[in-house]
């Protein structure tokens, strides 16, 4: 009887899939569900034939230079794999897989709470409220921003940059611009309400929020600088759902600290778990602990997108969402 494939996740999953790859394959779980170090992953790499890593897991090139890799694949749970690098997972002979589809719905209501969050101030309603200190109803506390006819700006025309301007356009009435690398057949913008600007300096002086939907790593790290924050309207709202390092972090902090722009909502960070204290401490900002795919029904899904990559890896198919 051949033996089944031994795999390693390097956190706990939902407990529906966990029990499916334990029927299919030797799974070994992280139980204490912490973050395992450089010197944890690169065991696993050594001595599992999958391993099952997170977006908080950093899989750099040094881990890969060890010959006596026994690990095969990756199946990656999440749709970013900017924490691997894939190159060198690809001249070790390591496939790398990811969860496309299943978590645009939810990645981007979650970008609209921010967005409204932010605009209306809740965040700091709510806090007022906890602490004991609101005073009662008055015409001048705690104003916001309207929304609704306002115009969005979205970098990254996705799956999940779409389903952005579809809530925004149908559902509050939002002008929306956008940008992305390629060309959108105009016919397909018009379906999402949306139309598409030459540069992203365009995008962010036109618009009144502005969301990003791109991937993390490579050219896109700090794609948003200081000189791309001071393009954008003195009153405009930025809303980050995509990956931390698309943002020069520090630089955002000086914008929303010196009224270069109003304020911000951030779900991701460049050194997550890790948030600037700094960060932190502005009211003009609501910040989130990269909640954007967290539903039981998305992270069911997501799952179940590493499994049927894995079946079919060591089931000598071709993985359904290989990216290397």
């Amino acid at each position: 009887m051949t033996a089944k494939p031994r795999i390693l996740l390097t956190r706990r999953w939902p407990r529906a899939v966990e029990e499916i790859l334990a029927q299919r394959f030797e799974t070994v779980l992280n139980e204490r569900d912490v973050p395992l170090d450089a010197a944890q992953l690169a065991e696993g790499l050594r001595n599992f034939d999958a391993l099952l890593p997170t977006v908080s897991d950093r899989l750099p090139a040094p881990l890969f230079k060890d010959g006596d890799l026994r690990c095969r694949i990756l199946g990656n749970f999440g749709v970013g794999y900017n924490h691997i690098d894939v190159e060198a997972a690809k001249a070790s002979g390591v496939v790398v897989t990811n969860t496309p589809g299943v978590l645009t719905d939810c990645t981007a209501d979650l970008a609209v709470s921010l967005l409204l969050t932010v605009a209306r101030r809740a965040g700091e309603g709510e806090r007022q409220v906890r602490a004991g200190e609101w005073e009662g109803w008055r015409p001048t506390h705690m104003i916001g921003t309207k929304v609704t006819g306002k115009t969005l700006g979205i970098v990254g025309f996705g799956r999940i940059g779409k389903a952005m301007a579809k809530r925004c356009h149908f559902g509050f009435d939002m002008d929306v611009v956008f940008y992305n690398r390629s060309k959108v057949a105009e016919e397909e913008a018009q379906r999402f309400g949306a139309r598409q600007l030459d540069t992203i300096e365009d995008v962010l002086k036109e618009s009144d929020f502005v969301s990003l939907h791109i991937p993390g790593g490579g050219e896109n790290r700090h794609l948003i600088d200081a000189g791309r924050l001071a393009t954008m309207k003195r009153g405009g709202y930025l809303i980050n759902t995509a990956r931390g390092d698309v943002v020069d972090e520090e630089a955002l902090i000086e914008a929303l600290e010196s009224g270069v722009i109003r304020g911000a909502g951030l779900d991701v960070y460049e050194a997550e778990p890790q948030v600037p204290a700094r960060l932190r401490a502005l009211e003009n900002v609501v910040v989130l602990p990269h909640l954007g795919s967290a539903t039981e029904e998305t992270r069911t899904a997501m799952g179940m997108k590493v499994v049927d990559n894995v079946t079919a890896f060591f089931a000598g198919r071709e993985p359904p969402d290989r990216v290397a």
